[in-house]
């Protein structure tokens, strides 16, 4: 009996498991049996391993029964990046590579028919994966290389052919020296365009207050307004508010972008990322999912960063609803009858929606071409407990001559050192709480800023009580309100709300025209 073993990576989420690959030759009837619940592209494997086993001197794979177990083999193994470990664990068991030194070296990598290791999506987390269970030594496609090497901890090995990486394991094993594998160049980093910024958004002064508190605070926003308004110019200068993104938040939202193979640079993404998806995206494109591979939606993608929804009431009303949870939660599980992955998603949600289908339904609304039962379905589609959970929903003025001769307004820079000041307040005042993640205002819950020791004075929280006692607000727009309120303090100053603030807020919370 020969045995090989080496060690592969398998992908559930963004969040990687090291795969233990075992390979059992032995003479008999010719065969290639791979067991451990791999997806079809595993199954292909044993195709891609025998035509190019004859180009490797002595593996006579088609004539050997050959049986790979992945192990652990209840998990689900997903895409061609076992195809270099199968390889390998195949040759150590034959006896082509020395079965000692390849034991406890991950390997990842697609193989092409001529013997080339191709790149794979996902060597991030994979290669982090790896690290966190103490592996050493990773060996990755050349393309791949500069990627891995983003994570501390261990050895990255490139590798651009099978016969190449053959050759090296015997040479390491007779006690001589190896060169590096020669790695392609990395593409240029694209010239720098223009950043966008909040002074070139003539007028707007109440939509840019309610931009800067979603910013210091981490709240929800919906910009409601005529076409031409300036509520996409206003949401898209949002990410150069916010702080950049610490150590963990640019190693989750990198890894995302590797798994969804949108790493355009070889680094860790500092920046938070800005989603826009079109209003025809489907559920499984927004939220994640697909048939057979689950895969991760654009608020996964959104992750530590802003999901802008353009055109809000024309995305189908299905996908709006399924939003709800994630708001709630930061994550998204997605349930099928054989797993089940959860998806980090915790982003900021900016809707923009125009008056009515037409666009002319604002002012006194004369060239509106739109019956009532259009509008209400319109906006039906922005259901109330949607709705609840948006903190911040403004009205954007229509553009006019005096606007335009409007001098700027404050800059990025100006209003993103407020932010950034306002945030600091906020980990300093729920620095004893982080290890329920609550960073921010909008992620405290409601009961402990009602609590005794955070409870506002009776005479500040009135104009809430009141619209609570009448009914006019649900208890999560209760709970809303004081969270922006506390942020809207942070920002002028104050150690805490108080009337005024808490009035702001709630003039922010609802406009007319804007409910569902």
């Amino acid at each position: 009996m020969s045995l090989g073993r080496t060690r592969g990576v398998g992908l559930s989420g963004v969040n990687g498991f090291v795969v233990e690959v075992e390979a059992h030759v032995a003479g008999g009837l010719p065969g290639f049996v791979i067991s451990g619940l791999g997806d079809s592209a595993v199954k292909q494997a044993p195709e891609r391993i025998k035509a190019v086993s004859s180009l490797v001197e002595g593996m006579l794979v088609n004539q050997r029964r050959v049986t790979m177990n992945l192990s652990p083999a209840g998990r689900r193994k997903v895409g061609t990046g076992f195809d270099l470990a199968i390889f390998v664990a195949v040759a150590a068991a034959m006896g082509i590579i020395p079965r000692t030194v390849v034991r406890d070296v991950v390997h990842i990598g697609e193989i092409g028919l001529d013997g080339s290791v191709r790149g794979v999506a996902g060597v991030l987390p994979s290669v982090h994966a790896a690290a966190l269970a103490g592996v050493r030594h990773v060996v990755v496609p050349a393309v791949n290389a500069a990627e891995a090497r983003l994570v501390s901890g261990l050895k990255v090995h490139a590798v651009a052919d099978v016969r190449e990486l053959v050759q090296r394991y015997r040479d390491l094993a007779r006690g001589r020296a190896v060169d590096p594998i020669a790695e392609p160049p990395h593409p240029e980093t694209a010239a720098p365009t223009r950043a966008t910024d909040l002074s070139d958004v003539l007028g707007q002064s109440e939509a840019k207050i309610a931009l800067e508190i979603a910013a210091a605070g981490g709240h929800h926003l919906l910009l409601a307004g005529p076409p031409g308004a300036g509520k996409t110019m206003l949401a898209e200068r949002l990410p150069g508010l916010l702080p950049p993104l610490d150590e963990e938040q640019a190693m989750s939202v990198t890894a995302i972008h590797s798994v969804l193979g949108l790493l355009d640079e070889v680094r860790l993404i500092t920046k938070p990322p800005f989603v826009a998806p079109h209003h025809g995206a489907s559920q499984s494109a927004i939220i994640g999912g697909g048939s057979g591979h689950i895969r991760p939606g654009a608020i996964t993608q959104a992750n530590c960063g802003v999901l802008f929804l353009d055109e809000t009431p024309e995305f189908d009303k299905g996908v709006l609803q399924a939003l709800r949870t994630p708001l709630e939660r930061g994550t998204v599980t997605i349930a099928r009858a054989t797993e089940s992955v959860t998806f980090p998603a915790r982003f900021q949600l900016v809707l923009a929606a125009n008056p009515c289908p037409c666009g002319n339904g604002w002012g006194q609304g004369v060239d509106c071409t739109c019956s009532v039962a259009m509008r209400r379905s319109y906006f039906g589609k922005l259901s109330g407990p949607l709705l609840d959970r948006v903190d911040l929903q403004v009205h954007v003025q229509a553009p006019g001559l005096t606007m335009a001769a409007q001098p700027p307004g404050e800059s990025t820079r100006v209003v993103a050192a407020r932010v950034a000041a306002a945030r600091a307040v906020q980990r300093q005042r729920w620095r004893g709480l982080l290890v329920e993640g609550w960073a921010l205002n909008a992620h405290v819950p409601g009961s402990l800023l009602r609590s005794s020791a955070w409870r506002l004075p009776p005479s500040a929280t009135a104009p809430l009580d009141r619209r609570l006692e009448r009914g006019s607000i649900s208890l999560r727009g209760y709970d809303r309100s004081l969270r922006c309120a506390w942020t809207i303090a942070d920002l002028s100053g104050r150690q805490r709300p108080g009337r005024d603030q808490v009035e702001l807020a709630l003039s922010l919370r609802r406009q007319p025209g804007v409910a569902a």
